[in-house]
């Protein structure tokens, strides 16, 4: 059954609150996730229907069954290795994210171009110039990338991305990126999620 978009985008949150759950129940309710993850109970139950997963009326879902469901729904039943092009802060603070640590998403590599980051550590990777990533990441597959570069190397930094092999990227620069239609690119865009939040924070107010 295919997963609508939406769908695919609001199940990372049912995972992150799942994973925080500290009820004292082993189940959960379509309501109790519904406010956790802040949507409709309605939301949660179609949602989580196209996992196969209808739960049982007066008693809600299992959540390490419902956990596993949504993982294995993402790809995450399986480990991802991940490569950053670009040191600077932002690719510096995402290689060291602590969330990565929790599951099976690992970061292998740190890139850049420039002599003053080259050779510098990162956590406890060594920051190494893009121009050997390709022959760095040759026998690893289905890689993620991440571009934390400037919007004028974005795209150079997504050419060399996709030719060591990566299968999906993530860029936070204000720009589209041109890739194969092999390759599927997220695009996270401050100014637009705080554009999005103001609209979400205006519509709660107004209903108050």
């Amino acid at each position: 059954m295919d997963v609508p978009q939406p769908t695919i985008n609001r199940l990372p949150r049912y995972l992150f609150c799942l994973e925080q759950f500290t009820g004292d129940s082993s189940t959960i309710s379509s309501s109790e996730l519904a406010r956790l993850a802040d949507e409709t109970a309605a939301t949660v139950r179609k949602d989580l229907s196209y996992l196969g997963s209808h739960g049982t009326r007066g008693i809600g879902y299992d959540v390490n069954t419902l956990r596993s469901q949504i993982r294995g729904k993402l790809g995450l039943d399986q480990s991802r290795d991940i490569v950053i092009v670009g040191a600077g802060h932002l690719g510096s603070a995402l290689a060291t994210y602590e969330g990565f640590d929790e599951g099976d998403l690992r970061v292998v590599g740190i890139y850049d171009i420039s002599p003053a980051v080259i050779g510098t550590r990162v956590g406890d990777m060594t920051v190494r110039h893009v121009d050997v990533m390709q022959s760095d990441l040759a026998s690893r597959r289905c890689l993620l990338g991440i571009v934390a570069v400037p919007t004028g190397s974005a795209q150079d930094a997504a050419d060399r991305l996709v030719a060591a092999g990566v299968c999906g990227i993530l860029s936070f620069a204000p720009t589209l990126l041109r890739v194969p239609r092999s390759v599927f690119v997220r695009h996270i865009d401050l100014a637009t999620e705080l554009n999005s939040l103001s609209y979400y924070v205006n519509a709660r107010r107004n209903a108050l």
